[in-house]
């Protein structure tokens, strides 16, 4: 791999991952203690209409993706808020209608000659340097926002009730946490993919939950997780001659099952329960 790492295109790679890694280790953790992953996947699945407008009108692929991820977010967030009972119906319909659109468009695109695989399954191998800049300044801003509104996002994790009680604000935190999650969306197809985004996103937070006792722990080792099953991926991928995004999460999921084997075998300490009940706010 010492060698590898001459090449521009597998240092873009190595950094793409990493920046990823630690926004997956931030709002991953977020989107699992608040039990949100439906959500998070239907604005994955949404997000490739964004993939289509962004053919049809001739935009960066960005724009379009980010655009549409951001609105779907807006829609999950204020039908979830307002009538949490019919989220499941509301976030399924923006699922297949997103994915419909992206279809549709793609069809009328003229000279459509775009690879769709690597969307699908990400190129992480193809990221280029101005992609990097985007990368870098969604993960900065991503930190910045969960590290000053941390202690609202812990009390709401734990209880949204009690979060209100403190005066947290709840609405608009639950708003700001989608609109993080669909910048995450955005950042990871890159990487493995829209049909893999969920569980880059999620597995790394899992199982860090085993293993740690605040919220704050889990975002840092998920963070490591997510980092460590990118590059390992990455190294198989270029090694074997495999599609990156699909070993990166082959690696990831030997990893949880070997959790959940440790875990069966020897059980988490009783102090140790719960995340999001493990850290005082």
């Amino acid at each position: 791999m010492i060698e590898a790492l001459q090449l521009e295109f597998i240092r873009n790679a190595l950094a793409a991952g990493i920046l990823v890694s630690l926004v997956c280790g931030v709002i991953g953790s977020l989107v699992v203690v608040n039990r949100i992953v439906f959500l998070a996947g239907g604005i994955a699945h949404a997000a490739y209409g964004g993939i289509g407008l962004a053919f049809f009108m001739g935009w960066p692929y960005v724009v379009g993706t980010l655009g549409v991820s951001v609105v779907s977010a807006g829609i999950m967030a204020a039908v979830t808020l307002r009538a949490r009972h019919r989220a499941d119906a509301v976030v399924g319909v923006i699922w297949a209608v997103g994915m419909a659109i992206g279809v549709i468009l793609l069809d009328l695109t003229p000279g459509y000659n775009a690879d769709l695989m690597s969307y699908l399954f990400g190129s992480i191998l193809a990221v280029p340097a101005s992609d990097l800049w985007q990368m870098g300044a969604i993960a900065v801003g991503v930190v910045i926002a969960v590290s000053f509104y941390y202690n609202d996002f812990l009390a709401m994790s734990y209880d949204d009730e009690f979060a209100r009680l403190r005066r947290a604000p709840v609405t608009f935190l639950y708003c700001l946490l989608l609109v993080m999650t669909a910048l995450t969306v955005v950042m990871i197809i890159r990487v493995v993919g829209l049909i893999l985004v969920i569980a880059l996103l999620t597995i790394p937070p899992f199982i860090a939950e085993k293993f740690t006792g605040s919220l704050r722990a889990m975002m840092v080792v998920a963070s490591l997780l997510s980092c460590f099953f990118t590059v390992s991926g990455l190294w198989l991928s270029y090694l074997l001659n495999l599609t990156s995004g699909a070993t990166i999460i082959l690696v990831a999921a030997v990893g949880f099952f070997a959790a959940a084997l440790w875990g069966r075998f020897k059980p988490r300490h009783p102090g140790n329960a719960s995340v999001s009940a493990g850290e005082p706010a």
